[in-house]
């Protein structure tokens, strides 16, 4: 087979369960013996698109809040993905996490797709995010993340400030709700099968499995794996 099976992964770099699916698709990845000719291909999608951070901002109670939840619930909520990240080999900490709206993050991620270089950029602003805290607004932060995967800094600031690529980061995420996605990391191999949340690695590789060997590839999308957690929604992540 000379074409590449694509895989399209719509995410929020907000969702931790968005990380921790990358890291179970690179374990899949790793267990396919066709992943050179695998190629991943990022998408833009927000869970709050509406949300303005401010310095007063805690995470516990952010969720709390937007949810109609007790602490508790959303401690236990964040301690129970702590310890899937940690399973998949990530290090979460949440009490470090600044809250920001990922829309300009978003936006430099379809820069750096221009150069083949956004899944090294994915991979920095899940670490920034969610294991040493910085801030994935800050236009610093972003360009010191864009320039740690080749991007001109100039053109970082360019497109930064300016409203360049926005307007590609609202059509993914209309395309997510035409294709009827409900919450990240949601997966769509060569627009034939989905895979919803953060599944195990066995079920990615199955998938794999499946649509190479079927080989004859269409543009309707199957929903083959309905997930009931591991990912991130308008109403919290499960």
């Amino acid at each position: 087979m000379e074409n590449k099976l694509k895989v399209q992964i719509w995410s929020d770099i907000m969702c931790p369960y968005c990380y921790i699916g990358k890291r179970r698709i690179e374990g899949a990845l790793a267990e396919f013996p066709h992943a050179a000719n695998v190629e991943i291909e990022w998408k833009s999608f927000q869970l709050d698109a509406s949300f303005v951070a401010s310095e007063d901002d805690n995470m516990v109670e952010h969720l709390a809040e937007k949810y109609r939840k007790d602490k508790e619930w959303a401690q236990e909520m964040m301690d129970s993905m702590t310890q899937n990240a940690k399973n998949a080999g990530l290090d979460f900490h949440f009490e470090k996490a600044i809250m920001a709206n990922s829309f300009n993050a978003h936006r430099l991620l379809h820069l750096a797709k221009k150069y083949y270089k956004s899944n090294e950029l994915e991979e920095l602003l899940f670490k920034a995010y969610l294991t040493d805290g910085e801030n994935v607004d800050d236009i610093k932060t972003l360009t010191n993340l864009g320039t740690l995967v080749g991007l001109d800094a100039t053109e970082i600031n360019t497109v930064l400030h300016s409203d360049e690529y926005g307007t590609a980061v609202k059509e993914d995420i209309e395309m997510a709700q035409k294709i009827g996605v409900q919450g990240v990391p949601f997966f769509v191999f060569d627009n034939k099968y989905a895979v919803s949340g953060a599944q195990h690695v066995e079920t990615f590789v199955k998938t794999l499995e499946k649509v190479w060997e079927e080989g004859d590839f269409d543009s309707k999308v199957t929903l083959i794996e309905t997930n009931d957690g591991n990912s991130c929604g308008i109403d919290g992540c499960d």
